[in-house]
């Protein structure tokens, strides 16, 4: 066994996908020494590529990429993506004469319905509407900024098993040993991690084997683009050879052999209820609507994030920002942690946090599925669905869920705003709410800034920015918590109270480092 040089990393993350590298990058912030052991040699993989790298992300991600001073680079890098040529064509619908914005298992809403005046705790900023980035982009921004903050990523490295106890974790990855004092399983649906340490993983079986493959026919006319149900199933077309499909064999395909383009042939034949012929496969990958979510996200020094505590299907494209949210939520509990300056109880608020936001995902997915079902009943639910959906209402309650805007956390504070992402004030000299927050460090605004205030968070000052002054619209608060993470963990429209205030700094902010002030 080779021990190796560094003797103890604060943090081994299991996993080097875009949740494992934003956490890296989180923890980095806080000066930890962050080992991320990664199984694939090469980054770069086929199915990455384009149409089945896209990823939307969610306005809660691009919150915190806006936040950490990463989405400019990501924006930048997908354009330069799109220059090279190597994105695909704009899907058929985007070409069409009204915006889409999203959709619920194929059912489309879109923008002129969304009455956005619905939300009157969003302020415009820059992280506002989805966007769609190439999963290989995102990885390679994201690698690119955890190792320009010091962050050490080895490839090949995947890690098997590991010994836990009270004071740290042994990992092994094939031959090698590495010496932690936290272990996080960012290592995907399949999760060593998870199983390693025993996590129960509870949830529903797959009704449906999805596959994504991109093909060459002898007709490409002989389907028609779109989305398509149909007694069988259901398939989507997009020109030339792009084609998802699910068909409802309780997910019995999926890993069973490898996926040959005579099989392909026979089950696109199958739910569209065609003669087509397929003359050449070029890449094909098979998924399912299993629904499963660790009970717990953390087992003593092994925690959990992203697919390694929650998978579901693809559909509505959810799964990417989940496991991001997790990795925002988690990098400052764990460092406060680390550092020793946390409150009690800080890092069990991750779960606690977390794992309903993980389980509305699921069940939004499940849903989904329920209206894709091959049959009447289900054709005639989608049927009253899509009504609901071309109202104004409806298309700005589904924007509000698919977008991430509705996102809340129960903190029970006595605000409406307290457990949501805070709006992005703009103080008068044009410096926004968001930037303040690229130090990782929680952020304590006060319109009408009062001596005492100050003082009082002074006393936190390596733990909290103190911010006074006017912004161009308030929202008729006069001081405003921020958590690390952007959220309002405390609002107050009246005078703020000395002694609530500083309740709401210990609870997330442990005992003042700074006694004086």
């Amino acid at each position: 066994m080779h021990e190796h040089h560094q003797d103890i990393y604060d943090v081994v993350i299991a996993g080097a996908g875009p949740v494992g590298l934003f956490l890296a990058c989180e923890l980095r912030l806080s000066g930890l020494s962050v080992l991320v052991l990664e199984q694939a040699e090469d980054p770069h993989s086929p199915l990455k590529r384009l149409p089945f790298g896209m990823r939307g992300l969610s306005v809660p991600t691009l919150e915190a990429f806006y936040r950490r001073g990463l989405l400019d680079e990501v924006v930048a890098a997908q354009r330069a993506s799109d220059a090279a040529g190597k994105t695909a064509t704009t899907p058929h619908w985007m070409r069409q004469p009204r915006r889409p914005a999203g959709h619920f298992a194929g059912i489309q809403f879109y923008h002129d319905d969304i009455e956005s005046s619905k939300w009157p705790f969003r302020l415009p900023g820059p992280a506002d509407t989805p966007m769609a980035v190439a999963l290989e982009t995102l990885e390679t921004v994201l690698a690119r900024r955890a190792c320009a903050m010091g962050a050490e990523i080895r490839r090949g490295f995947g890690v098997g098993e590991f010994q836990a106890s009270d004071e740290g974790v042994t990992v092994h990855a094939g031959a090698d040993t590495f010496r932690a004092r936290w272990l996080v399983g960012c290592d995907g649906g399949r999760s060593a991690i998870r199983k390693a340490g025993a996590f129960d993983f509870v949830g529903t079986d797959p009704e449906f084997t999805g596959y994504s493959v991109e093909v060459e026919m002898a007709d490409p006319a002989a389907l028609r683009p779109g989305r398509h149900y149909t007694p069988t199933g259901m398939y989507t077309y997009a020109r030339p050879g792009t084609i998802a499909m699910a068909d409802f064999d309780g997910g019995a395909f999926h890993r069973i052999r490898p996926i040959t383009l005579e099989h392909v042939q026979t089950v696109l034949r199958r739910v569209s209820g065609t003669n087509i012929t397929l003359t050449r496969l070029e890449l094909a990958t098979t998924w399912t609507d299993r629904a499963f979510q660790a009970t717990t996200y953390r087992k003593g020094r092994v925690l959990l994030a992203g697919d390694a505590a929650h998978i579901h299907s693809p559909l509505g494209g959810q799964g990417l920002n989940l496991g991001l949210g997790d990795a925002m939520n988690l990098g400052w509990k764990l460092a406060s942690t680390i550092r020793g300056d946390a409150p009690a109880n800080l890092l069990d608020s991750y779960h606690r946090e977390r794992h309903p936001v993980g389980a509305g995902v699921l069940d939004w997915s499940r849903a989904q599925v329920a209206l894709m079902r091959p049959t009447q009943s289900t054709r005639a639910l989608a049927a009253i669905i899509r009504d609901l959906i071309e109202t104004r209402d409806g298309a700005t309650y589904f924007a509000g869920r698919v977008w991430g805007v509705s996102l809340c956390y129960d903190l029970g504070g006595s605000h409406p705003l307290a457990g949501r992402s805070a709006p992005d004030f703009e103080l008068v000299d044009g410096t926004k709410v968001g930037s303040l927050l690229r130090e990782g460090k929680g952020l304590l605004l006060e319109f009408d800034p009062t001596a005492s205030l100050q003082a009082l968070a002074s006393r936190w000052r390596e733990q909290v920015i103190y911010v006074a002054g006017e912004v161009k619209e308030r929202l008729e608060l006069r001081a405003v918590l921020l958590r690390p993470d952007g959220v309002i963990a405390w609002a107050s429209e009246a005078a703020p109270r000395y002694e609530e205030i500083a309740g709401a700094l210990a609870r997330w902010f442990g005992k003042p480092r700074n006694a004086g002030g």
